[in-house]
């Protein structure tokens, strides 16, 4: 690929995300502007926000590099990503827009009325946001090496500064634009070229096509455990991921909430249909690129690969545009929502201090991506989503559907599942992708019940301390609001 061409594909995307970014500012005037865009966003804006923030470097570029490297085994990823909105429209997301909070800690002191178990709920979401943060950046360094070849830290350091520079700008009504133009972006960029290609190799006669299950690389199939766990990572990790969470403060009600997983939904599956189609392409026409070490940029590399000349470039630019607006999108939206939280426990909550959350909030894992080397990006994305379900999905779907949940069962279930969880990552990146049992590589599948188990025993034990108003607040929670006349 011309090197001039990713470049100018990269300088494009960042100018459209600035100038979107500045015109979200001439309408962000309040505090509640910055954190919840005033909590005035309509279902489809709010879906597709959704949609841009949600789907990152891992969906974008490593979902078809891991059926590259492992079939249909890899599907467990798309499948999961997606099916966890059910789960959101199902249990979370009308009462967690009920409870009228700015943030997840917001949501767990006022359920437990507990300073404590606020601070202990900021300190989880924090290390998820900059665990989720660090994989983006690493797919800006692979994305700017393979296809410009220009230093990888230009990438993490340009993705840094330019979502910065937006959420510092105007809050969460800047990004719920932002980020709403870069999901349809990000459709176009994975589905013109694969179209493309697929018309192009009809025409050729398919030449030099190897079987869709051969293996490339020749490692053993994943095995049932494996495929268990991953997917209750995926399901259950989807419910606490804060940048999520926050997008449901910005509906206008419960019912919003609602329509805007509804619609989510559908985004998501039409998206995933596109990577899968690259997986499988590369598998059959590219499977090169996965004995070279190169499954991640997959997308990136085969327009060039099987179109080539100057369509060929052009369509790489389109894949390197949307590839950016995937690192940009989901790192500003887990900056915003890291910001909120930060701002309030720290710096009172203003505007000013929201700004100075928010550089802090990208600074930090710039720092971490610079030091550590990239993971498989959608493995690295599936040890948060475990994080996130052994820590932040309890304490949610408890808070949300049990009465007797306490606030020496919440921080007792957070505490545990973060040391199960952490202890398991920390001791996979010491003894390396090859010499990790597998209870380790994929821990969900027990870190996850543990946290839940130890949650509801410690509540048991101390029932004195459920809350006084723990009637008010679940009538709150699962009381449908009268329709507001905004919406007649």
């Amino acid at each position: 690929m011309n090197p001039a061409v990713g470049i100018a594909a990269f300088a494009a995307v960042s100018l459209a995300t600035a100038v979107i970014g500045f015109y979200g500012l001439r309408i962000s005037r309040t505090t509640g502007d910055f954190y919840v865009a005033s909590r005035t966003v309509r279902p489809w804006w709010n879906a597709s926000a959704i949609g841009g923030e949600y789907l990152s470097a891992a969906s974008f570029l490593g979902v078809a590099g891991l059926i590259l490297l492992s079939g249909t085994d890899a599907l467990w990823f798309p499948v999961g990503y997606t099916a966890g909105y059910l789960m959101l429209l199902l249990f979370v997301a009308a009462p967690l827009r009920r409870s009228g909070a700015y943030t997840i800690p917001d949501f767990t002191e006022a359920r437990l009325d507990s300073r404590v178990v606020r601070r202990v709920t900021s300190v989880v979401v924090v290390m998820v946001g900059w665990l989720y943060i660090v994989p983006q950046l690493h797919g800006a360094a692979l994305a700017i090496r393979a296809t410009t070849g220009l230093p990888a830290w230009v990438g993490q350091v340009a993705v840094v500064a330019v979502v910065c520079v937006t959420v510092v700008a105007g809050g969460m009504r800047s990004i719920t634009f932002v980020q709403a133009f870069q999901y349809w972006l990000k459709l176009t960029a994975l589905a013109v070229p694969i179209l493309f290609i697929l018309f192009v190799l009809a025409d050729s006669g398919t030449p030099a096509v190897a079987a869709a299950s051969t293996n490339p690389t020749g490692a053993a199939p994943a095995g049932l455990y494996q495929n268990i766990s991953l997917l209750v990572a995926l399901l259950f990790g989807t419910l606490g991921l804060p940048h999520v969470l926050v997008r449901f403060y910005t509906n206008p009600d419960g019912q919003s909430a609602r329509r805007t997983t509804l619609i989510v939904l559908g985004l998501l599956s039409v998206f995933y249909l596109f990577p899968t189609a690259y997986g499988l392409v590369g598998r059959m026409f590219a499977p090169h690129l996965a004995q070279s070490g190169q499954a991640d940029a997959l997308v990136l590399l085969l327009p060039g690969e099987l179109v080539g000349g100057t369509a060929g470039d052009l369509l790489s630019a389109l894949v390197v545009a949307g590839a950016f607006a995937a690192f940009l999108s989901t790192t500003s939206g887990l900056v915003v929502s890291l910001a909120g939280v930060i701002s309030q426990d720290l710096f009172g909550g203003s505007v000013k201090g929201f700004r100075r959350a928010a550089v802090i909030s990208a600074v930090v894992p710039l720092g971490i991506a610079s030091m550590t080397g990239s993971l498989a990006l959608a493995g690295s994305v599936g040890l948060v989503f475990a994080f996130t379900a052994s820590t932040i999905c309890p304490v949610l779907l408890l808070g949300i559907w049990w009465r007797g949940l306490t606030d020496t069962g919440a921080i007792a279930g957070m505490v545990t599942g973060a040391a199960l969880c952490g202890g398991a990552m920390v001791a996979g990146a010491v003894l390396g992708a090859g010499g990790t049992p597998t209870w380790l590589a994929q821990p969900a599948a027990w870190t996850v019940p543990a946290a839940f188990a130890v949650m509801v025993l410690a509540s048991r034990a101390t029932r004195d301390r459920v809350p006084r108003t723990i009637t008010r607040l679940m009538t709150r929670l699962h009381t449908p609001e009268r329709p507001l006349a905004t919406e007649r």
